[in-house]
């Protein structure tokens, strides 16, 4: 009995440690839009009417820095729907389960063209500038035991992990590609990315957009290995102790 149960542990410990996931659905209030499925077959999905996220093919992170997927995933094929929403009013990206601890969470916009019936279909987003909206990362606590906002928002009662946030209300109408990023550092050096995309009609009175190009990125571009805030070890000696962490990327622009 003792071996198995030890057996047990050893193949739960293996699929926690390696287990991954992905963005699976977004919500904005009551109304729900179903995202890309990667144990479903493209040929369900892509083109689909409903269809309002980029594709992405597995549930492994982009491990590299410079990989074009870093954008919004591998192979990024364009829906043909979009997510209606109105600046001022919370877009929450819904995860089915997650399980890793440690990393900077980010969501970004990348305006796909100025006038009111521009599309983002045809976008490439390696070209896109994005600029981020949103930030979460070490809340409390050190670097190696602390609370960090990817372990917060996580649920452990069956019900799927939200991330809500607001599209800045000042925003000016258009077409965006929306982009959820979530950072993972539980492994020494060897940063694990996960990002997402979708598409977004936004509305509402506002004309603003950010003017300095501070809060630009493109991605790949964004990051480097070179970073100390990406190519870390958090559980070393020198590190774990660490109460601050700053998150990579531009600074935050609320509008």
């Amino acid at each position: 009995m003792t071996r198995l149960l030890l057996l047990f542990l050893a193949v739960l410990n293996a699929r926690l440690s390696s287990a991954h996931g992905g963005l699976a659905n977004y919500t904005v209030g009551e109304t729900w839009y179903r995202g890309y499925d990667p144990d479903t077959p493209a040929e369900e999905q892509l083109g689909q009417p409903w269809m309002v996220q980029r594709s992405w093919a597995s549930i492994d992170p982009i491990f590299s820095v410079t990989d074009a997927g870093l954008a919004c995933n591998n192979p990024a094929v364009a829906p043909p729907s979009h997510i209606p929403i109105a600046a001022g009013d919370n877009l929450t990206a819904v995860y089915w389960y997650w399980l890793h601890p440690v990393g900077p969470m980010t969501v970004w916009l990348a305006a796909c063209g100025d006038a009111p019936d521009d599309s983002c279909e045809g976008a490439d987003v390696n070209a896109l500038s994005f600029f981020k909206v949103w930030e979460g990362g070490l809340l409390d606590g050190t670097l190696a035991e602390g609370n960090w906002y990817q372990k917060s928002f996580q649920h452990w009662d069956g019900s799927p992990d939200l991330w809500p946030v607001m599209i800045p209300a000042s925003l000016r109408p258009g077409a965006y590609v929306v982009r959820h990023e979530i950072m993972s550092l539980h492994i020494a050096n060897k940063p694990q990315f996960y990002p997402e995309c979708a598409h977004l009609t936004v509305t509402g009175t506002g004309d603003a957009l950010p003017t300095d190009e501070k809060y630009y990125a493109k991605f790949p571009g964004a990051y480097s290995m070179s970073d100390p805030s990406i190519n870390i070890d958090v559980y070393s000696d020198a590190m774990k102790n660490v109460t601050n962490y700053t998150i990579p990327g531009p600074p935050v622009w609320s509008g």
